[in-house]
């Protein structure tokens, strides 16, 4: 039996384990996506495929990104942070456009895996300190 003397913090924990829900979220809505393009009656396809393939790609950057924090790889933390604070922009226009439920816990998502992200403890596991 293995025990490793120098775990993985509770906040670079719950910053993985938040870019793998959303990954996973963003996954859920490009298969929805996809089923949208293949059966909706008229469409600028290429439009579409775009979109959706930006989607898949979303989500495997941040199911990957996850990952590469877990393995400690400290140059996946910028990238990360990256697209967390794409969040505040996506959340602020939400809010603007009267869809505060939604805008409102994107905004605190992204602010809050950011912190998490460059919280002490984070940085010192990634060896930034």
């Amino acid at each position: 039996m293995t025990i490793d003397s120098d775990p993985i913090p509770v906040t670079l924990r719950w910053a993985v384990r938040l870019l793998r829900a959303e990954a996973v979220a963003v996954g859920l809505v490009a298969a929805w996506l996809l089923w949208a393009d293949l059966t909706a009656t008229t469409t600028d396809l290429t439009s579409a495929l775009l979109v959706t393939a930006f989607a898949i790609g979303a989500a495997a950057a941040l199911w990957a990104l996850g990952g590469a924090l877990t393995r400690r790889k400290a140059g996946a933390r910028a990238p990360a942070i990256v697209l967390q604070l794409m969040l505040l922009p996506i959340g602020w226009f939400m809010v603007q456009g009267g869809m505060a439920w939604l805008g409102v816990p994107l905004v605190a998502l992204g602010l809050g895996t950011t912190a998490l992200l460059v919280s002490t403890p984070t940085t010192r596991a990634l060896g930034f300190e």
